[in-house]
C-alpha cells in the first residue's frame, strides 16, 4: 500500500484565515510540518505523492485575497523543504478555488521539476455542459503536465433527474479521456460526500459506482 500524504488544510495561507476552525495553521507550521515529515520519510518508498495543501480558497473573498505570485512562491518553498530530504519526491500542487482552477499554470508554472497539479471538479463547480468548463479550468493542463483529480465526490451512476445527463459517468469519462487519474471522496459514513453509510461499509450509490468502476478498469 502507498500513501498520499495530504496537508489537509482549507483556506487562505498568506493571511491566516481559513474555512472553519478546524483547519487553522500558519505558514510557519505548513512548512515545518513538511520538514518533519520528509525527514521522518527520508529513504523510504511509502509515500506515493505529497500534496501540500488540500485547498487553497478565498472562500469567495471572504479569507482575504491572494494571488499566484503569492502561493507560487510559498509552494517552490514547501518543495524546497522536501527535496532537502528527498529529492525524488513527487510533489502534487492545488490551484485556487478550492483546488479546482489550474488557469494560472498557463502563464506561471511551478517553478520545479517532477511534480504534478491537482483538481477538485465537484459537479457544482460549473454549470452544465460540463466538459467545455472542465477544459478550460483544468483539463488543458494535461498535455503538459501531470494532473490527478484528488477530491470529488457524489457520483452515482444515474442521475436523480433522467433528464439531465449523470455526473458520475461524464467525470470520469472525461478524466480518462484525458489521463486524469482520481480518487473519489469519501470512505466515511459522516464526512460527505460519502461512500460508505456505516462502519459496516454499506455503500451508497456513490460507493456502488465507484466500485463498479474501479472493478471494471475504468469508464467503459
Amino acid at each position: 500500500m502507498y500513501i498520499m500524504l495530504d496537508w489537509h488544510s482549507i483556506g487562505n495561507l498568506t493571511t491566516g484565515l481559513f474555512q472553519d476552525p478546524m483547519y487553522e495553521t500558519t505558514l510557519q507550521e505548513t512548512y515545518s510540518f513538511w520538514r518533519i515529515m520528509a525527514r521522518h520519510y527520508a529513504g523510504h518508498n511509502t509515500i506515493a505523492f505529497w500534496e501540500l495543501f488540500n485547498e487553497p480558497t478565498t472562500y469567495r473573498g471572504q479569507l482575504g485575497p491572494v494571488d499566484w505570485a503569492e502561493w507560487k512562491k510559498i509552494v517552490e518553498t514547501q518543495i524546497g523543504i522536501i527535496r532537502a530530504y528527498n529529492k525524488q519526491a513527487v510533489v502534487l500542487v492545488a490551484g485556487f478555488d478550492w483546488a479546482y482552477d489550474l488557469t494560472p499554470i498557463r502563464e506561471a508554472p511551478i517553478a520545479a521539476e517532477n511534480i504534478g497539479y491537482t483538481t477538485h471538479p465537484y459537479a457544482h463547480k460549473r454549470s452544465q455542459p460540463w466538459e467545455p468548463k472542465w477544459e478550460e479550468d483544468f483539463g488543458f493542463a494535461a498535455a503538459y503536465y501531470p494532473v490527478i483529480a484528488t477530491e470529488f465526490g457524489g457520483a452515482a451512476a444515474a442521475p436523480p433527474d433522467s433528464t439531465q445527463p449523470a455526473y458520475g459517468p461524464s467525470i470520469i469519462k472525461y478524466l480518462e479521456s484525458k489521463g486524469i487519474g482520481w480518487l473519489v471522496w469519501c470512505f466515511d459514513p459522516q464526512w460527505g460526500p460519502t461512500l460508505i453509510r456505516d462502519w459496516q461499509y454499506t455503500l451508497t450509490p456513490a460507493g456502488e459506482f465507484a466500485k463498479q468502476i474501479m472493478l471494471q478498469g475504468g469508464w467503459k
